[in-house]
């Protein structure tokens, strides 16, 4: 597919996560574009992030998700685009009994509170100019938990879709568009890792646990997960002037996974 170097030349992005999985594609398919661009991540930056458009925070914490916001009006001037790609679970398998405190508390502040900290420190901002763009990353797992591995990643990940629906209503009348993009079964590396944790959990093969993924799922009628390429595709449309009447909605990325309207 053939990309506009000037499609969001001028636009000013941050994108959480975005140094793996579907935030690395979202982050290399906006830089493509034009766009200037900001990730933070825990990890180390990867060799296609450059130093100035890169911060090692947690956005875990409230001081993670300050530090990222402050480089971002240092470095960008401010920002048009906020791609909030940042989520994951690492709790272990098991069902409700295996998740104490701790596992719930890490699944909310990965896969909601970055998020909402997040809009709070650059929204007000982007209100002000009366203009700009949230794109939320979900999961199906809001409507399809899988109970053995995933119940607080899922909690977690449908509390995120509603605040995005309800932020949408609040910010939609003063210029600013909020959307939901909800992956299915994307093939990432942490996808592979979900599959071991399940299998260390459950102590069966890997094979076994990735049939198990499929088979909670219901399988996947395209017959393969989605690549991350293909789920950043949605989100820099979802960016773009393309989107301009697509506000407070969810768009799912599932192979047809979701079997019901």
């Amino acid at each position: 597919m053939s990309i506009d170097p000037s499609e969001f030349r001028g636009r000013r992005v941050v994108i959480t996560g975005g140094t793996r999985g579907a935030g690395a594609a979202a982050f290399q398919r906006f830089a493509a574009a034009g766009a200037a661009l900001i990730t933070a991540a825990r990890a180390t930056r990867p060799d296609f992030v450059p130093p100035e458009a890169f911060i090692a925070a947690d956005l875990t914490t409230p001081e993670g998700v300050a530090a990222v916001a402050d480089a971002a009006r240092e470095r960008l001037g401010g920002v048009d685009v906020i791609v909030h790609v940042l989520g994951g679970s690492a709790s272990p398998g098991g069902g409700f009994a295996a998740l104490d405190d701790a596992c719930w508390a890490g699944e909310l502040n990965l896969n909601l509170l970055g998020a909402v900290r997040l809009d709070r420190a650059l929204l007000p901002e982007m209100i002000a100019r009366g203009r700009g763009t949230v794109i939320h990353t979900a999961s199906i797992q809001r409507r399809l938990p899988l109970h053995d591995a995933t119940i607080a990643y899922a909690a977690a990940k449908a509390a995120l879709v509603t605040y995005s629906k309800a932020l949408s209503k609040e910010v939609g009348p003063r210029g600013l568009r909020v959307n939901v993009v909800s992956p299915g079964w994307i093939y990432t590396d942490a996808a592979d890792a979900m599959v071991k944790r399940i299998a260390a959990g459950t102590g069966t093969t890997e094979e076994a646990a990735r049939q198990s993924i499929l088979d909670a799922l219901g399988g996947i009628p395209i017959g393969r997960p989605a690549r991350p390429d293909e789920v950043a595709e949605v989100i820099a449309f979802l960016a773009s002037d393309r989107a301009s009447a697509i506000h407070g909605t969810e768009i799912t990325v599932d192979g047809g996974t979701v079997p019901t309207v």
